[in-house]
């Protein structure tokens, strides 16, 4: 189980080729740090950060 995250969104995906939040192919295993947005219309991180779906997202990607 290889945990891969965006380099665009930032969205964090399991065993994938293609990002499941926003289609983007650039995968990296090279992340760091990561929160879990249940509610992102309520969540003042999310509204923050910018995300819109909810999921697990890597804090820096590198």
């Amino acid at each position: 189980m290889v945990e891969l995250a965006c380099r665009k969104c930032k969205f964090i995906s399991v065993d994938s080729k293609v990002c499941k939040n926003c289609g983007n192919a650039e995968l990296t295993k090279e992340w760091y740090g990561y929160v879990v947005i249940i509610d992102p219309e309520k969540s003042e991180i999310a509204k923050k950060l910018g995300i819109n779906i909810p999921g697990k997202y890597a804090l820096k990607v590198g």
